[in-house]
């Protein structure tokens, strides 16, 4: 299961981080968000040990999408080492989540 991260806790939990972090920012309105939070908790476990896999919810954390400039949701940001490497907006098939994982590592 993704673990839930805050705008307290994106810079410990994300920006601090060494390795790779994916990053799924939702809100439990959002239709495609919950579609994709299957396949993000999955990957979460597929993942274990090599890649953290983090849900941040944007209605009760406004000011970390704010600073990452999103506006429609779901967005993936995928980290390593604190910087960012790719941006995804919408549901991306687990097939394109695992290949930027992959290549990620």
């Amino acid at each position: 299961m993704a673990q839930e991260v805050t705008d307290a806790t994106f810079e410990q939990e994300v920006l601090k981080h060494e390795g790779v972090v994916l990053v799924d920012f939702w809100a439990p309105w959002c239709a495609p968000c919950r579609r994709l939070a299957p396949i993000i908790d999955e990957l979460a476990e597929t993942y274990a040990g090599r890649a953290k896999i983090v849900k941040c919810n944007v209605d009760e954390n406004p000011i970390t999408p704010g600073k990452y400039g999103i506006q429609g949701i779901p967005t993936l940001l995928l980290f390593k080492d604190g910087e960012l490497l790719d941006t995804m907006v919408g549901a991306a098939p687990k097939e394109v989540l695992t290949q930027k994982l992959d290549s990620a590592l």
